[in-house]
């Protein structure tokens, strides 16, 4: 296939460019995944009786492939890191297909994994390539419209979900037939329609864990395992007790898809203007509250409202993480992109692999304190995004840098 040099692609009709190629990907990525997950909750409770339990040790074994996704760096010497994220995105759809054919706790698990898979290894490559292709200058702004078009994508999947699933009385099989085969086909035209583009710094190959970075790797662990206790019960909640069936469900998710389409773009632009640290400090604050109000959904027996809207709400405060992303493109050297990405892909997993499991035995006696625990890790994040400096850049990591500069003159 045809390599291009990025400079060399603005020459290209403006489809075949590579920031086209992340908006073509950002969009089918999410019908597969976003599908998936509005009907999970419903499937694996009225299809295989999961309860508290079983879901956490079904997102356990779901993020495990995260976990390994240091293994990228292997892959990336047999395979350019375009191709490895479209064939993952080729595996997510098809997997996604399969998902309602094997209707177990065994079968579930297996799908689940051979799903996760494409998806983890597509998110690690796609956030390398975003560093890669888009310039540092327009990267917040720019990674919010990406943002706004994967929300867009999951929006029109909800819509259909919403205004078919009962009319026409559709089956599980059926929509994750439809939406993993969308995926799929999609990412075999991308495979086929666009060259090969060669980013102006070649990656290193290899294992990478600079000291310099710490405060990256530690906002990425922090940032695992707190999105996931919202991944994992805040729609499990819904179900299990506020009894949301399929298209309610997927109502309140279309809700908070239209919000983050509006907002992502603001945000990104925000993110430009404040900088990063201003917006992770706002999102650690927000999140804080929100977790303690979902706690208090059990403690003090608020109505499903407010659930609601904590949902919709916490989106808002989850898209202000593009920050974190363009911290790390501000500091980072260049050639370190494509192997941070996969080292921090596999640290943002490590409490995402014990976590559910745990949790999810304590959600069977406390559902409260495990809301409570998010909280806390909502605040550790918050005291970690206070040391990111006003303008982070290479040699200028975090406070602590000119700290010691001004005590050493």
């Amino acid at each position: 296939m045809k390599s291009v040099t990025l400079s060399d692609a603005q020459n290209l009709p403006l489809w075949r460019r590579p920031v086209t190629l992340l908006f073509l990907l950002a969009a089918m990525m999410p019908i597969a995944f976003s599908t998936w997950s509005a009907l999970l909750n419903n499937f694996v409770i009225e299809v295989a009786g999961f309860d508290g339990a079983d879901i956490g040790w079904l997102h356990s074994i779901r993020e495990i492939p995260g976990f390994l996704a240091i293994g990228v760096i292997v892959l990336l010497m047999l395979f350019r890191e375009q191709v490895l994220g479209v064939v993952s995105l080729v595996l997510l759809g098809v997997a996604t297909a399969l998902t309602a054919q094997f209707p177990s706790m065994g079968g579930i698990l297996v799908i689940t994994m051979l799903s996760s898979i494409g998806f983890h290894y597509y998110e690690t490559v796609n956030q390398s390539l975003q560093l890669q292709w888009i310039d540092k200058a327009r990267a917040p702004q720019t990674l919010g419209w990406i943002i706004a078009t994967g929300s867009g994508a999951t929006f029109l999947a909800y819509v259909l979900i919403v205004l078919t699933w009962e009319r026409y009385d559709l089956s599980y099989s059926l929509v994750y037939w439809i939406s993993g085969g969308i995926t799929a086909a999609a990412a075999l035209f991308c495979m086929f329609a666009y060259p090969q583009f060669e980013s102006p710094n070649p990656q290193h190959m290899r294992f990478i864990l600079r000291k310099r970075y710490w405060l990256y790797y530690a906002l990425q662990f922090m940032s695992g395992a707190r999105r996931q206790i919202f991944f994992v019960f805040a729609g499990f909640m819904m179900v299990e007790k506020f009894g949301y069936k399929v298209s309610e469900i997927t109502s309140l998710l279309l809700i908070t898809l239209v919000t983050t389409m509006v907002t992502a773009p603001l945000i990104g632009r925000v993110v430009q203007v404040l900088g990063e640290r201003f917006a992770l400090v706002v999102e650690y604050i927000g999140l804080a509250v929100i977790f303690l109000l979902y706690a208090g959904l059990y403690y003090l027996d608020w109505g499903e409202t407010l659930a609601a809207a904590l949902y919709v709400t916490n989106a808002i405060f989850f898209s202000l993480a593009l920050a974190l992303k363009t911290y790390f493109q501000k500091i980072a050297d260049p050639k370190d992109i494509a192997p941070t990405a996969a080292v921090a892909f596999t640290i943002n997993h490590i409490g995402a692999v014990f976590l559910p499991a745990i949790l999810g035995y304590l959600w069977l006696t406390s559902p409260g304190l495990v809301f409570l625990c998010a909280a806390g890790m909502a605040i550790v994040s918050l005291i970690l995004s206070l040391l990111i400096p006003r303008h982070p850049v290479e040699g200028n990591e975090t406070i602590f840098v000119r700290l010691r500069a001004q005590l050493a003159e």
